[in-house]
């Protein structure tokens, strides 16, 4: 029988609210084995979830990044604002582990995500009445960046509620031996999206007959919409229910270890989402403090992430600052070299996703790290010359796009993996609340930097970006990942995967 089709599915999440993901129930009466119906829900959630991060990707590029940055630059926002609009959304990270707290109590991921998220969004709307206001002399422009700032608090709040309670549902959804192949796919058409829509974007801006802001207030309004046409894609996803998972993840604990069987393992199929490493883990410690506490991999792989977002962020937040005020580059030349790092990207996702499934997600990112020390210094090297604006520029976004595929891919993998079925959630927020606030630390510091020309301005802050980055690296090698491959083991497998890339 032919697999059921997102088109003619019937949708998911209101119909699965009370059962694990294991049972899910597709249509009415079907003559379907439980395997197959299976196989088909997970198949069209992981379908929805790429359309989702079509429409999210078209919103996030209106709403952050450069476009959100020429936007304050226009108000005349100082150095330490433009770091502020980076640090805002890392430091509200500290609420994520209260979203989990909620998250784990409720009865349905999908109703979860709805509540924080379609609230956050429309709050983006408000920009556009305060772009308005400023036009008809009711607010000035600082008072327009109070506003930005304020409406960027209170949105990523709201996403710090429920961003833990997706990942959760992520690594419910997405089985662990496709997950490189996955997210290098969802990842690749978010990508794509990105590299067709920001020069658009950015002309729009550009030359907008009201001027950047009034085109800029436009984009926000169509992004809003965007971002809420990709929650209502989450309508199709199978829905978990937190309350149901915890239970059947101790129940077949328990039964294995009264039974002895161990071949249960063998019973996993290649859609069932729960891995054999993150088994062994799940079984709930009297405190899970307590028990985030005793897992010593998790506690190295979080000074890792923190340390990597802190490094990170002394610079990157001002790499568009550095084009536009130092270099006086146009929004759209901006957004055309954004377009370069998204074209860079959507070709490298594939590959780095195929990558990291066959040699896991830790000797990707230990390379990548040494590469991306590199980026601040090559910053440094850019002039306002002919080869430099349209040979080193375009070059260097390649090569950024390139890096970030790997990284953000191989994080989000290794984040999944470590992260113990029972509160997975927690274990997410705990991530992002302790790396949101080192970020934001890295931004402040840089900002301050930046700003600052008795401490050497924006070269100095990317100087000091370079030496952080390279100690980022160092937590990474102790970091025990469950697929582990030898140096030798790691070299013969790139070796031949290289062979077979060039013989495609």
């Amino acid at each position: 029988m032919e697999p059921i089709s997102l088109e003619t599915a019937t949708p998911l999440a209101p119909i699965i609210p009370e059962i694990a993901i294991s049972e899910p129930t597709v249509v009415a009466n079907s003559t379907l084995s439980p395997s197959v119906l299976r196989k088909n829900a997970i198949r069209i959630s992981l379908r929805a979830s790429t359309v989702d991060g079509v429409f999210t990707s078209i919103y996030l590029t209106i709403v952050t990044g450069v476009l959100l940055s020429n936007f304050l630059v226009e108000l005349n926002a100082s150095p330490v604002i433009i770091g502020m609009l980076s640090s805002i959304p890392m430091l509200v990270n500290l609420i994520q582990p209260f979203g989990a707290y909620l998250s784990e109590r409720t009865t349905s991921r999908f109703r979860f995500s709805i509540l924080t998220n379609v609230s956050a969004r429309i709050l983006w709307l408000f920009l556009p009445i305060g772009i308005a206001a400023l036009s008809f002399g009711y607010i000035n422009s600082q008072q327009l960046i109070v506003l930005t700032l304020v409406i960027i608090l209170l949105i990523n709040m709201l996403q710090g509620l429920g961003h833990p309670s997706w990942m959760s549902w992520m690594a419910a959804l997405v089985p662990r031996q496709i997950r490189g192949r996955y997210f290098g796919l969802r990842n690749s058409a978010f990508s794509l999206t990105v590299l067709t829509f920001i020069p658009i974007a950015g002309l729009v801006v550009s030359k907008w007959p009201g001027g950047t802001l009034q085109g800029y207030a436009v984009l926000v309004v169509f992004g809003t919409l965007s971002g809420l046409i990709g929650l209502g894609c989450q309508y199709f996803q199978v829905d978990v229910n937190p309350q149901m998972q915890h239970a059947s993840v101790l129940g077949s604990l328990v039964k294995n270890a009264i039974s002895g069987d161990t071949d249960n393992s063998s019973q996993t199929t290649d859609t069932q989402p729960e891995t054999i490493e993150n088994t062994t883990d799940s079984v709930p410690d009297s405190s899970a403090i307590k028990g985030i506490l005793n897992n010593s991999n998790f506690l190295m792989s979080l000074l890792y992430f923190s340390f990597q977002m802190f490094a990170i962020n002394l610079s990157t937040p001002y790499f568009p600052l550095y084009m536009l005020n130092k270099l006086h580059l146009d929004v759209s030349v901006v957004a055309l070299y954004a377009s370069f790092q998204g074209a860079a990207n959507l070709v490298m996702l594939t590959f780095w996703g195929k990558l990291s499934d066959k040699i896991g997600n830790r000797s990707i990112l230990i390379l990548m790290g040494i590469v991306l020390t590199l980026i601040p210094l090559f910053w440094l090297a850019i002039d306002v010359s002919f080869f430099g604006i349209w040979l080193w520029l375009p070059l260097l976004h390649m090569l950024l796009g390139g890096i970030w595929a790997a990284i953000d891919l191989c994080n989000n993998n290794m984040q999944l993996a470590i992260a113990p079925v029972k509160q997975q959630s927690l274990y997410f927020g705990v991530i992002a609340a302790v790396t949101g606030v080192c970020g934001a630390l890295g931004t402040t510091i840089g900002g301050l930097i930046a700003q600052n020309p008795s401490l050497g301005g924006l070269p100095a802050a990317f100087v000091v970006s370079f030496v952080f980055r390279i100690g980022a690296v160092v937590p990474l090698l102790f970091v025990q990942e469950a697929r582990k491959n030898s140096l030798t083991e790691v070299i013969q497998t790139l070796w031949i995967f290289r062979k077979q890339v060039v013989e495609n």
